[in-house]
């Protein structure tokens, strides 16, 4: 429970502030509806969110300690006050042409208005959250140094041929086959929004690579003695990339959320209040599972936080014309992980024999 006692802590300052909020609006019942509509938000957060920490542990396990930090202090900060309250306002500002002052403004004041500007851009925020997941799932499926092949032969046949080159077309056909499902006033739109998704992952990509062309090798290379800075040191192991690559991916998934959590209220404070819970507990669960190993334990959790993450990535792009219900969404990824952890069992289990 050492991993999940700032999240507790965080989470009674929250859910304190969310009762505060309903209280000032509406009295002791207003404030009983905020505290539960937060604690709601917080546990719908952390389920469509699992696969996300999954993924995360997968690349937060090569981190050093002090990256790990940052993305436990920076990287919450970015996600709960830029991915889930700034970026939203962002979107309405660009939509309406007001200032982020007006915005705030009316989302607090007149929240149902700016829930209909929020969702009347959900068709380009999916294009390109669906785009940049699509790749990530694409490349861990045609990724040749896998050891371990979830679904046997197809998968490692897949890996033998499959090239990022192919990821990226595969995912500009995906995205073209979007905006065949919307009218004209909008297909210009999410167009844009899906090739800037692949455009933000091939260039995420690219820093993380250019930041580790001159890595030099830990076993020959002593940073301390060699009198460099543990920042510099941890900035030359590529793990700037690494930190862009999650918190994009973060905001892929927080979006998605966002939009889900107006069809239980339309208070954009408690909804900051109550993702910020989730995204709180899907940190430490990250780290709880970079610490404790489980990612090695059972093998294939990686492969399932994938494939949900794949499935995720074309219900979003189908979300552009069609309504997905939420519940369908966070079911499909669990429905993944739960199946790869029984098949992690039984592969211990076999080699254990």
């Amino acid at each position: 429970m050492q991993h999940f006692r700032i999240s507790f802590a965080v989470t009674l300052v929250l859910m304190a502030l969310a009762g505060w909020w309903g209280y000032a609006h509406g009295g002791a019942a207003a404030m009983v509806r905020a505290l539960w509509i937060a604690a709601v938000l917080g546990i719908m957060e952390v389920s469509l969110s699992f696969d996300n920490a999954v993924v995360n542990a997968s690349v937060l396990r090569h981190w050093n300690e002090f990256w790990r930090k940052l993305f436990l202090t920076v990287g919450i900060l970015v996600a709960v006050f830029g991915m889930r309250l700034l970026f939203p306002l962002l979107i309405v500002a660009v939509a309406t042409g007001l200032g982020l002052l007006d915005v705030w403004h009316m989302a607090t004041t007149t929240p149902d208005q700016y829930a209909r500007y929020l969702t009347g851009a959900h068709a380009q925020v999916a294009a390109f959250g669906g785009a940049f997941l699509l790749l990530v799932f694409l490349n861990f499926l045609f990724d040749d140094q896998k050891e371990l092949h979830w679904l046997g032969w197809i998968e490692e046949k897949l890996g033998q041929h499959g090239t990022e080159s192919l990821a990226v077309l595969l995912t500009l056909a995906a995205v073209f086959g979007c905006i065949s499902l919307v009218g004209a006033d909008q297909r210009y739109q999410v167009l844009t929004a899906g090739v800037v998704g692949v455009i933000v992952y091939l260039a995420v990509g690219w820093i993380s690579g250019l930041l580790e062309e001159d890595q030099p090798d830990e076993d020959d290379v002593d940073v301390t003695e060699a009198g460099v800075a543990p920042v510099a040191a941890a900035m030359a192991k590529g793990s700037i990339g690494g930190f862009l690559y999650l918190e994009v991916l973060d905001a892929s998934f927080s979006f998605d959320g966002v939009i889900g959590a107006f069809a239980i209220t339309s208070d954009v404070v408690i909804i900051m209040l109550g993702l910020a819970i989730g995204a709180m507990f899907v940190r430490s669960l990250t780290v709880f599972l970079v610490h404790k190993g489980t990612l090695d334990e059972y093998v294939y959790l990686e492969h399932g936080a994938h494939y949900a993450i794949g499935i995720l990535a074309l219900i979003m792009l189908a979300s552009v014309q069609y309504h997905i219900p939420e519940w369908f969404t966070g079911l499909s990824g669990v429905a993944f992980i739960a199946v790869s952890l029984w098949s992690s069992v039984r592969y211990k289990r076999r080699h254990a024999a």
